[in-house]
């Protein structure tokens, strides 16, 4: 702030008594008025949406009022500007109409015909890796409030050139009898990019775009260096759901004498949450792998001092946490908020848990780098949203490889359609120098999901720019489907 904002704040009546600043009366005043400002943004975040829907051809859902804290948050950015789940054209034909009557400068059309199971092309065929040295590391997926995904990333380091093969799955889980888990249909990727002279200047390498059922892998000679690797998930089976709130899961009980206890159904799910923090899968956690999940849950770090106490006061070996102890730790937290849930409610939420105690959030996965020559080392590094450099190596990887074509009346738009069997992804290069809002009509596809939600929908795309417009993928894999898909440039 400037030393004139300052003072104006200082000098406000409310606060300034006899020159003496009140700050128990200005924290009341600054409440208020964030909370004023707060329902003010709402206000304008509400109109603007609706603002946005009749201009590109669409409209808003209708959200009941238990949905209402889950608006989805705008971004200044350019590339997540499509907002997600915000257009839909769900039981009213209003967007078809709408879009027919829409004046457009250029347009270009996509047709994609897929077989069913059609990723008998793509097999993933394992190698004899007898005496071949592997590097394991678990992760996670984690959905965001507003649809995007962060995710763990690894730095892998090769001593010499060697022949490598590298997997990503979903991490399997203890399930209830009979149930299938939800994550483990959830489509995961690798983007395994070089570091050169620095880590700002990564170069693409490869994706894994082989598969076998829910096993994606690659497989292929790398040189000697640094590699970093880049989970992804396209979005299309890892989604927020609207459905009814069950019953709150109870997480904590006494017994006969008032003791408090945590119930078998926490207990269980803390035990899940344990392998997958758990990244080197050894059963222990180190201070590195605790860290990870202290930010997911509460954005701060555990130092040294607090890791020291840590260990004097829970079960312990080789200086790293055991499940016991890890149990222990929240069984403490509970104790220490007298039984109030609200807390460990947090914790669970922000690792993907919903009221009933099921993982619907969240995708953990599992990634094996074998390598033949040397002996590799892979180590998570960071924690970090979709955007940015995987948002580059997936523009790269389909520009490379993708057919490209420019919209008919406007050749500095040009969509770039990439695919490999199991998956169809678009990306909009826009060549020209102003911003382009395409608008983006997939309701002639049989069989199809993408990633933004809704069949129509539109994009802003930044001048001289590339973004993701959509990652599409069969509803059945048992059944054909057909990608069919208008990108509109809007005057």
């Amino acid at each position: 702030m400037t030393p004139e904002e300052v003072n104006s704040i200082i000098n406000l009546p409310d606060v300034n008594a006899g020159g003496k600043f009140d700050y128990i009366k200005f924290c009341k005043l600054y409440m208020m008025t964030s909370g004023q400002c707060l329902k003010t943004a709402l206000e304008k975040l509400e109109a603007d949406s609706k603002l946005r829907c009749q201009q590109f051809g669409s409209h808003m859902e209708e959200f009941s009022e238990r949905d209402s804290p889950s608006v989805p948050k705008l971004s200044p950015g350019i590339r997540r500007q499509s907002d997600q789940g915000a257009f839909s054209n769900k039981g009213d034909n209003r967007a078809s109409l709408l879009s027919t009557v829409r004046k457009f400068k250029a347009s270009v059309s996509c047709t994609i015909s897929m077989a069913a199971n059609s990723n008998h092309n793509s097999k993933l065929t394992e190698p004899n890796l007898k005496d071949w040295r592997c590097a394991q590391s678990r992760g996670c997926f984690f959905l965001e409030e507003d649809g995007e995904v962060v995710s763990h990333q690894y730095r892998t380091h090769l001593a010499r050139s060697s022949a490598v093969y590298l997997t990503i799955k979903p991490l399997s889980l203890s399930q209830v009898e009979g149930k299938l888990s939800r994550w483990l249909s959830v489509d995961t990727a690798l983007y395994i990019l070089k570091e050169n002279e620095n880590q700002a200047n990564l170069q693409l390498i490869c994706c894994t775009e082989l598969r076998n059922r829910e096993v994606f892998g690659w497989t292929g000679e790398l040189g000697p260096g640094v590699y970093w690797l880049i989970p992804s998930t396209t979005g299309c089976r890892l989604r927020k759901e609207r459905k009814p709130v069950t019953e709150e899961a109870q997480l904590v009980y006494r017994d006969g004498t008032g003791q408090l206890f945590l119930t078998e159904e926490f207990r269980a799910a803390l035990s899940d949450i344990f392998e997958v923090i758990d990244l080197d899968g050894n059963g222990l956690l180190s201070l590195e792998e605790y860290n990870f999940f202290e930010l997911r849950t509460s954005g701060e770090k555990c130092d040294e001092d607090a890791w020291a106490l840590c260990r004097e006061h829970f079960e312990t070996k080789k200086n790293e946490l055991t499940r016991q102890g890890f149990m222990d730790l929240n069984l403490m937290e509970a104790r220490d908020l007298e039984g109030d849930p609200r807390d460990l409610w947090v914790t669970l939420h922000s690792m993907g848990y919903d009221a009933a105690l099921e993982l619907t959030e969240a995708c953990p996965f599992v990634i094996d780098l074998y390598a033949e020559r040397c002996e590799p080392r892979t180590k998570a590094v960071r924690m970090e949203a979709s955007s940015g450099q995987l948002e580059k190596a997936t523009c790269q990887s389909v520009l490379r490889q993708g057919e490209a074509k420019a919209m008919a009346g406007c050749e500095d738009i040009i969509i770039h359609t990439r695919s490999c069997g199991f998956r169809i992804t678009s990306v909009i290069e826009n060549k020209s120098d102003n911003k382009a809002i395409i608008h983006v009509n997939n309701e002639l596809s049989q069989n199809c999901v993408n990633n933004r939600g809704p069949n129509i929908f539109a994009v802003e795309v930044a001048p001289h720019s590339t973004m993701v417009c959509q990652h599409v993928m069969p509803l059945n894999e048992r059944q054909e489907w057909t990608h069919h898909c208008v990108y509109s440039l809007i005057s």
